[in-house]
């Protein structure tokens, strides 16, 4: 099986039999779409929530409210149908603890919270996530079955 890498801030579709993969979501959200008939998938690595809160330009994979539209398109695009498109995400760690309050930007949680509502927003709803925590995650998700595991330092593969 084909297994594609998909970089920060960055996303790749396919369709089966393809394993779209991400490695260190930390803060970071992974933002699986995927549509069972047609066994169509597509993976994002979010990096930041909002374009507007880090400058007007980017890339914008790299943030939550610009990436996903993009992903949806994509995934269409490759003849998914979008009635029956299904969200799995995951990450969005708090990796630095122990620091000041007031230096902490709570990235983690704010991914979360505009993927969440970019999602919600798009009328694609959430299936499974496997989100928040203090370890980094890699991601993956099977374009033949849509199961996404992850695997987490000192854990088992987890399944959702």
């Amino acid at each position: 099986m084909q297994e594609i890498q998909v970089g920060i801030a960055d996303y790749k579709v396919g369709r089966e039999p393809v394993v779209l993969i991400t490695l260190g979501l930390g803060s970071c959200v992974g933002v699986a779409l995927y549509d069972p008939r047609n066994k169509i998938g597509g993976l994002l690595h979010v990096m930041l929530p909002r374009m507007e809160d880090f400058g007007k330009e980017g890339k914008l994979a790299k943030f939550a409210d610009r990436g996903i539209p993009v992903l949806l398109k994509e995934v269409l695009k490759f003849g998914a149908d979008r009635r029956l498109i299904q969200a799995k995400i995951a990450g969005g760690a708090q990796m630095f603890q122990g620091t000041d309050s007031k230096f902490q930007l709570n990235i983690g949680e704010r991914n979360i919270d505009m993927v969440r509502k970019t999602l919600n927003n798009l009328g694609i709803r959430i299936i499974a996530e496997d989100v928040g925590g203090n370890k980094g995650r890699t991601m993956s998700l099977d374009t033949m079955t849509g199961m996404v595991k992850l695997r987490m330092l000192g854990a088992q593969v987890k399944e959702i």
